[in-house]
């Protein structure tokens, strides 16, 4: 299938399948999780948290960044990192339609 073939697929598919592969990493789903406790930007230092190199953290943030999934500003000295809610929001609402296309029947396989 070539190197992806993207432009055969909507806009939509390519989307959803951009935010699905920053995610595909248990490191940014820590990441993620993180922000989401913290219920605020994270300032700080992940490297306690997740038991991390400062480099490998600021990669995964770049990849969840620009995904869009996170945005960042510039505080001082330091980054603060939150959930980007427009993003957010409308990647849960093509999930939930995802999901939600699939009816549980017992006739399958």
């Amino acid at each position: 299938m070539g190197l992806t073939k993207s432009e055969i697929f909507t806009d939509e598919q390519n989307g959803l399948a951009t935010l699905l592969k920053a995610m595909a990493h248990p490191a940014r789903i820590a990441i993620l999780q993180q922000i989401l406790k913290a219920n605020a930007c994270i300032c700080g230092d992940l490297t306690h948290e997740l038991g991390l190199a400062q480099p490998t953290i600021s990669q995964h943030l770049k990849e969840l960044k620009t995904a869009g999934l996170i945005k960042g500003t510039i505080e001082g000295v330091s980054v603060c990192y939150c959930i980007n809610p427009i993003i957010w929001n409308e990647f849960k609402d093509q999930m939930a339609v995802f999901f939600a296309a699939y009816d549980l029947k017992d006739t399958c396989c």
